[in-house]
């Protein structure tokens, strides 16, 4: 029994240092059942100069070519997070056939708005540009972000100039599926947005709200009727705005579901608390097929 106390104690201990010192999502992704038959075939590729502009690929087993691409662009406010922390995310992806790509990107104070939105455009330039080597379609690449990081995807897809200054067209996003995203965030009240967007003299053209054009690229928007974070009203407002443009959309609530909760849906063991996965990959084969038939 002593023995037994002992190795718990050692346990509780071990697991009360991880949390000290690795992010909480590290930890949860070391303790989480991940999906199988997934690869990590890239880690810390650069796509840009920068330490933060590094990035990791992932792609289901086997030897399958022209893989769909998928870039996942990570919250944290603009000021937190890693890529180390959303290799459950990777993998879920992949899983479901897309060669997968999720990046780092510079964070507040190293940058402020619109350096972390021009690292999200240089990330899918770079899926763009290197998907063939790794068994993917550099032509069809579809954005997933959550929260900060669906502000990111939204705002790249959605301005032409990010991606223009790659040498890009709209056109090589084929859809954007945005979780829990700010969309329409003014005035700035929040600190973080503050310290993010503060200094930019043109605030309006800050929001993804006001740079909806008819050449914007199809949209899954999913939220949560209990994110008290980052407010519903900011999804059901860019879906009016895409309704406006003629842009192909779709907007999901999940009742009971928070701003983390829409997010640690993906993973396998929380995927009963809404079909978070499953909906992307419906939207994402919808429109793969319509691509196909035209």
């Amino acid at each position: 029994m002593k023995l037994f106390l002992a190795l718990v104690v050692t346990a509780i201990l071990s697991l009360v240092a991880a949390l000290m010192i690795f992010s909480p999502l590290r930890v949860f992704n070391a303790l989480v059942p991940v999906d199988r038959g997934v690869t990590r075939i890239v880690e810390g590729a650069a796509y840009g100069p920068e330490p933060r502009q590094r990035l990791d690929v992932y792609r289901p087993d086997g030897d399958a070519a022209g893989l769909p691409v998928l870039v996942f662009c990570y919250g944290g406010a603009w000021d937190t997070g890693d890529r180390a922390g959303y290799d459950f995310a990777g993998r879920a992806f992949a899983a479901m056939g897309y060669l997968t790509i999720v990046f780092d990107y510079r964070l507040v104070p190293e940058t402020r708005f619109p350096g972390f939105v021009e690292d999200t455009a240089a990330a899918i330039a770079w899926a763009s540009a290197n998907a063939a080597q790794h068994g993917g379609d550099g032509s069809r690449v579809f954005l997933v972000g959550h929260s900060a990081g669906a502000y990111n995807v939204a705002q790249a897809a959605l301005d032409p100039r990010y991606l223009a200054a790659h040498g890009l067209q709209q056109d090589v996003v084929a859809g954007v599926a945005a979780l829990a995203g700010p969309f329409d965030f003014l005035p700035l009240d929040d600190p973080s947005a503050i310290a993010a967007f503060g200094q930019w003299n043109d605030l309006p053209m800050t929001q993804p709200v006001n740079v909806v054009t008819g050449d914007a690229p199809p949209f899954l928007l999913l939220t949560g009727d209990s994110d008290t974070t980052v407010f519903p009203r900011n999804s059901r407002r860019l879906a009016a705005r895409l309704a406006e443009a003629g842009v192909p959309h779709r907007l999901i609530e999940y009742e009971g579901i928070s701003h983390a909760a829409i997010l640690l849906a993906l993973s396998r063991p929380l995927r009963w608390r809404a079909p978070v996965l499953e909906d992307i990959g419906t939207f994402f084969e919808s429109l793969q097929t319509a691509a196909n038939r035209s």
